[in-house]
């Protein structure tokens, strides 16, 4: 049996990660990774597939909850086994490496660095209506807010997070000036409504299903305080209080921001709305409005860039620390409290798929959307893996335990297989699965290669 030593020792010699961020530092991080372009884009849809605004509501408020439960179960692993591995380090106290590995491995191709190429184009775009610089413009604009923000963390941690802490700041400031505006805008005259439209029926539990899986994409990140659990000050319960403030505060900023909506663009404007922040914006403030909300975007983008470019290259770190093909990434520079060259790494591949964007505009979206399948069997995983950690390391220190064992881990457990399903439903829909199984395949070709490596 393991103990609670040899669980927590750093996998790499030398230098390694130690506690140098506040509770305060790691609310802005999560904050600014789950308020990215989802919030600003899919209410309309969340709206429509609800069919009435209590439903709506009901899909909002029931995300957040569902939210909560799954990070509280995050919590209890977090500061059972702080590391820099997040997931992935769960993933192999649980099931071994081999599995972690292939989870690793469709972080780093596809998930965040798709995340952070997809999140530079949406503020090459912005930047491009206000400095265009030719035929290339978005292209350019996201190579190179790739490689300052790449800069920018290479310097070390102190830097990127105080730089993290003004841009989710800023952002959140920016979406209350929304709320602000929405509910200042003249307020649309409602339509008188029918006797079936009056007697507000349930929708169906496949659409309810669905609305709920927008919900949850735009509550999407908060797991990604794993990645910091071992650089947070205060202990191990730390991350406890980082996973709950973050989620209350995004909670009520995005009620406030659909109430607002709503209030501005009445029920049948904001289903039919393709852009509700500007929509509501110019309704209030008139074009400046509207050109405000391009730099709230602009600025929603690059904080969730900064912030994934903070946990995704922790990913790589502790791959390489278990992977002899990968080594070369497990290098951290104490002085810096940073993995340089899985920083190097992850803004190099995140480059790549910017590149490949620019010759097929759609590809990295359908890349990162229909690779879903893949992000919720995992995390289907991790939340099974937490009664498999409790079986077996049952002596191994637990300062947070999920409130009510086993009722909401079950709760998770069971949201994610829901999900799962539902994103396999979407992906088959689109004929675009396959995506997952060729970036799948690939890692098994690796895998192989690795394998062989470690003999």
């Amino acid at each position: 049996m393991s103990t609670t030593a040899d669980i927590r020792a750093p996998a790499s010699d030398g230098a390694a990660p130690r506690p140098v961020l506040s509770v305060f530092d790691g609310v802005m991080i999560i904050t600014g990774v789950v308020i990215g372009g989802g919030i600003f884009s899919l209410p309309p849809l969340v709206a429509g597939i609800s069919g009435s605004v209590e439903w709506m509501y009901a899909a909002w408020v029931l995300g957040a909850v569902l939210a909560l439960v799954g990070a509280l179960c995050y919590a209890e692993l977090a500061a059972a086994f702080p590391h820099t591995g997040g997931d992935y380090y769960f993933l192999t106290r649980a099931y071994g490496k081999d599995v972690s590995f292939f989870f690793a491995w469709a972080r780093i191709m596809v998930i965040t660095t798709g995340s952070i190429a997809l999140l530079a184009y949406v503020f090459g775009d912005y930047m491009t209506r206000v400095l265009p610089l030719g035929a290339q413009s978005p292209t350019i604009y996201a190579v190179a807010i790739i490689a300052v923000l790449t800069a920018l963390n290479v310097t070390g941690l102190k830097g990127s997070s105080r730089t993290q802490n003004v841009m989710s700041g800023l952002l959140v400031l920016g979406m209350l000036v929304v709320v602000v505006a929405g509910f200042v805008a003249p307020t649309p005259v409602a339509t008188a409504p029918t006797a079936e439209v009056a007697s507000i029926p349930a929708p169906a539990l496949a659409a309810f299903g669905t609305a709920l899986l927008f919900v949850l994409f735009t509550y999407g990140g908060w797991n990604e305080a794993a990645y910091i659990s071992a650089e947070i000050k205060g202990g191990s319960k730390a991350i406890v209080k980082v996973l709950v403030l973050a989620l209350g505060l995004i909670t009520v900023v995005y009620l406030l921001f659909v109430t607002a909506l709503l209030s501005g663009l009445g029920f049948d404007g904001l289903k039919a709305s393709n852009a509700v922040a500007a929509d509501v914006a110019g309704k209030a403030f008139g074009p400046l409005g509207e050109r405000m909300i391009g730099a709230i975007v602009a600025l929603a983008a690059l904080t969730s860039i900064n912030a994934t470019m903070i946990v995704a290259a922790r990913t790589n770190y502790s791959l390489g620390a278990d992977w002899r093909l990968f080594s070369f990434i497990n290098r951290w520079n104490s002085e810096r409290a940073a993995p340089v060259t899985a920083f190097v790494v992850t803004g190099a591949l995140s480059v790549a798929l910017v590149l490949v964007a620019a010759m097929n505009q759609g590809g990295i979206r359908f890349m990162v959307e229909f690779t879903a399948p893949v992000f919720w069997f995992f995390f289907l995983l991790t939340g099974i893996g937490l009664f498999v950690l409790r079986f077996r390391y049952p002596n191994v220190a637990r300062p947070f335990r999920v409130p009510m064992y086993p009722v909401l881990p079950m709760v998770f457990v069971l949201t994610c297989a829901f999900l799962l399903y539902k994103s396999l439903e979407w992906a088959m829909i689109n004929k675009a699965v396959q995506i997952a199984l060729y970036v799948m395949a690939a890692g098994f070709a690796v895998w192989i290669v690795a394998r062989l490596a470690r003999r």
